[in-house]
């Protein structure tokens, strides 16, 4: 699994946190993990390897052409897609990533504590949750509501949130098969307490290990989004920014790990357009248990086609 978390718009700080967290689930749970936000690493020949890709909080335009065309393969062949918070703030010209990721980020008021619906308790990721979640996090509104084309498994109980410009009906975690592959996207994790919260990182993996396809999940895609392109909304506390396609760099080493399974997370802090601080961490996952993410694009080792 792959863990991808460039940005070139607003930076998350709990990036870091999710990072932090996925080492030390690895330490608890046995399995090796590699991290890097280095756009090289989307080609044909790495994203093969991958059963899953996570972008964690990505914003802005974060891949190149060449970079998106062999996302995209990636995805028509089967490949999945983990989507976290800021996800959803990221590539607003790539049409098809707006209907990759479900629906693209508008706005959101001031984090507060709500209470969310779970819709779906069969899926692994709301299995554990009772009929209704309460907790603290920064709750996004949408360009538009995406639930004619995505399988809801989280809303947002309108009534608890304060300056939501969602109305009466807000979805905020989903799932769907597109173009070929398996998706899964969730807006919560904007605060660094979430990597921390048990309740929350079940969620996440829950997530990864349906979109990459070693648990079962009845995700059926309907309609694909609006390609039509426009500015993003800006907010006071995130200001998504878009910036220029990404300049082809040299391509990333990746560390061979002889197990089952392999988890990839990229992280970058770019202080400046120009300073780069890629980290490569090697983990191994055994016996198919994919656990979590944080703040990167991850990417489970792709098993052969007949063991989907």
């Amino acid at each position: 699994m792959l863990v991808f978390s460039k940005t070139s718009g607003f930076r998350h700080g709990s990036i870091e946190a999710g990072l932090d967290a996925i080492r030390q689930l690895g330490v608890a749970n046995g399995f090796g993990v590699d991290a890097t936000e280095d756009a090289a690493a989307f080609t044909a020949s790495q994203l093969a390897g991958y059963e899953a890709v996570v972008f964690l909080s990505t914003t802005g335009d974060v891949l190149g052409p060449e970079q998106e065309t062999a996302f995209e393969d990636y995805v028509r062949n089967g490949g999945g897609y983990v989507g976290i918070h800021a996800a959803a703030d990221t590539e607003y010209d790539w049409a098809w990533y707006g209907g990759l990721v479900g629906a693209y980020f508008l706005s959101h008021p001031v984090p507060q504590d709500a209470t969310l619906l779970v819709e779906e308790h069969d899926h692994e990721s709301t299995a554990h949750l009772g009929d209704t979640w309460e907790r603290f996090d920064e709750w996004y509104d949408f360009r538009d509501n995406p639930r004619d084309r995505v399988h809801v498994l989280l809303s947002v109980d309108p009534a608890t949130v304060v300056g939501s410009q969602m109305g009466g009906d807000h979805p905020i975690a989903w799932c769907h098969d597109y173009d070929g592959g398996h998706a899964w996207y969730t807006a919560l994790g904007h605060t660094d307490e979430s990597w921390a919260e048990p309740a929350f990182l079940q969620h996440v993996l829950g997530g990864i290990r349906t979109a990459a396809g070693i648990a079962g999940a009845d995700c059926p895609g309907k309609a694909a989004i609006d390609p039509s392109p426009t500015t993003p909304s800006t907010s006071a506390a995130d200001a998504p920014t878009t910036a220029a396609a990404s300049s082809p760099s040299p391509s990333p080493v990746i560390t061979p790990v002889d197990t089952a399974s392999t988890v990839l997370v990229a992280s970058r802090a770019e202080s400046t357009p120009d300073e780069s601080d890629v980290s490569w961490i090697a983990l191994s996952v055994g016996a198919g248990i994919v656990s979590l993410i944080a703040g990167s694009v991850i990417v489970v080792r792709r098993r052969r086609r007949g063991d989907r």
